[in-house]
């Protein structure tokens, strides 16, 4: 099914720019999202000159202000008739080990990448089922399928959190036109992780959207992006012992 209108939070850096782009180069409209403007002006000038034939749209969002979430997602579904997909892409890396005196820190991670995330996906399935048509997108992490240490803590956690969140909704509109993806993107390069040194397996940003948007296309119930290794490294993390999961964060 073609997917015409496309929203994006957290469109204007890392991998919900990387994935407009990837979009845009498949003749998608785009309905983007973000904090910061001025960003958003500099991607939407690019994405029409990579295809002037689409249209983009463009809004400032903080998801963390939850009554302006469904306001946004509504301006948005007003102005392109129809929203065909909803990619829940906003979430930060903010953190430290629990118990060292970052608790702020922490807190901001678990609002914005899980409570936020359940505002987005309110207020998309609102749309959806008012259309009985739809593809909800959530973007979680490798780091969700076991615990990882110091500032991988509360974000793992958060991630786990999505990955949950999201299977309740597929099954809540199981057998229905709505479909629920969950993304689950291995070590991507992105100014979440642009100070972390050594990562293993870690891609650049626009092989990591590539993947992420070919995974999305496809609309199965759950990706782990890049295929290669991540596809059959996930099983092995769950089994891992604890040593490695210490090594690896």
């Amino acid at each position: 099914m073609k997917r015409t209108n496309i929203l994006i939070t957290g469109a204007s850096s890392g991998l919900g720019r990387g994935m407009a782009i990837e979009f845009a180069k498949q003749h998608h409209n785009l309905a983007l999202c973000a904090r910061r403007m001025d960003r958003l002006e500099t991607l939407k000038q690019e994405l029409l000159v990579i295809n002037p034939n689409i249209k983009v749209i463009i809004k400032s969002l903080d998801v963390n202000d939850h009554p302006q979430v469904f306001e946004v997602f509504n301006q948005f579904k007003q102005e392109f008739g129809q929203l065909d997909r909803v990619i829940v892409n906003a979430g930060m890396g903010k953190g430290a080990s629990i118990g060292t005196g970052f608790f702020a820190a922490n807190l901001q991670t678990a609002q914005t990448n899980f409570i936020a995330a359940i505002t987005q996906c309110e207020a998309a399935m609102t749309i959806f089922r008012e259309q009985n048509s739809g593809h909800l997108v959530t973007i979680s992490s490798i780091s969700a399928v076991r615990g990882f240490r110091r500032a991988m803590t509360v974000y793992a956690a958060t991630k786990a959190a999505v990955t949950s969140l999201s299977e309740g909704i597929r099954i809540d509109v199981l057998n229905t036109p709505i479909k629920v993806t969950c993304v689950h993107p291995g070590f991507i390069r992105s100014e979440i992780n642009q100070k972390v040194k050594t990562v293993p397996f870690i891609v650049d940003t626009e092989t990591g959207c590539k993947a992420m948007v070919k995974a999305i296309q496809k609309e199965k119930a759950n990706a782990f992006v890049p295929s290669y290794p991540w596809a059959i490294l996930h099983w092995v993390l769950r089994i891992a012992p604890l040593s490695m999961l210490r090594n690896m964060s």
